[in-house]
């Protein structure tokens, strides 16, 4: 599946964003969809995840509470609200997805197709 992520930007610390990312031929199998974010000079990291047909949600601590990770009834689209960002939260964002199970959805190589990643800064 081909995946489009969108909606990055500069935003101050204690501001909002809303990432997209829509698959660009329509709906789509998966068993989870998940956002990932890597800053420079770190490795790729888990942000949060969500369960493509029960819809339950996973995030990282760091994350939790903060941002909401949610899709649409089309299975076309997975969005991440961020709210509260802090200039840790600077990275490019990416979107995948992966066919794996639950015990192993946190780690990023079992993710089989990626968006293009999504510049996202806070700025202090």
């Amino acid at each position: 599946v081909q995946l489009q992520a969108s909606g990055g930007g500069l935003v101050q610390t204690g501001g909002s964003l809303r990432l997209s990312c829509a698959a660009s031929e329509g709906p789509f199998s998966a068993r989870f969809m998940a956002w990932f974010r890597q800053a420079p000079g770190k490795e790729r990291e888990f942000v949060a995840s969500i369960n493509w047909n029960g819809g339950h949600t996973y995030y990282a601590n760091s994350v939790k509470g903060r941002f909401t990770i949610s899709k649409n009834n089309a299975k076309t689209t997975v969005y991440l609200q961020m709210n509260s960002l802090k200039p840790d939260d600077t990275a490019v964002y990416y979107c995948a997805r992966t066919l794996t199970v639950l015990s192993a959805m946190r780690i990023s190589s079992n993710y089989d197709s990626w968006g293009q990643g999504t510049q996202v800064t806070v700025s202090s």
